[in-house]
């Protein structure tokens, strides 16, 4: 999975924090609370997101209404798994991966490995 741009990921952010269908209108008139974008840029990227499989989207009207398909946790563990795939050495890229986590970080990986090995026991 390829790493998003930095206005893709822009985009991306306002779906996951939503967490609802938008239109670009919206995402346009949010973004440029901060900087300003055109409509057609973030129309084009949109698309392109559509495309790639990021978002989904349903006609309102004249109007499209896009989703995110995955939520933003999903697409990190995504790129964390392709980090893996690029590693000759799996296990030897986790303990390069976990040596870099703070304490919460590790706690929350204990507890995520204890859930996982209880649902396979099931």
């Amino acid at each position: 999975m390829r790493r998003l741009g930095e206005l893709e990921a822009e985009i991306m952010d306002r779906f996951w924090r939503w967490n609802r269908p938008a239109t670009v209108r919206e995402v346009v008139d949010d973004i440029n609370l901060h900087r300003d974008v055109a409509y057609t840029t973030v129309t084009t990227v949109t698309s392109i997101l559509f495309n790639k499989g990021y978002l989904t989207r349903a006609r309102d009207g004249r109007i499209w209404r896009y989703k995110a398909v995955a939520t933003r946790e999903a697409y990190s563990a995504a790129l964390m798994e392709d980090g893996l795939e690029a590693s000759e050495d799996r296990p030897a890229a986790l303990v390069q991966f976990v040596e870099n986590l703070d304490d919460s970080e590790i706690t929350a990986l204990r507890k995520a490995l204890r859930d996982v090995g209880r649902r396979a026991k099931q």
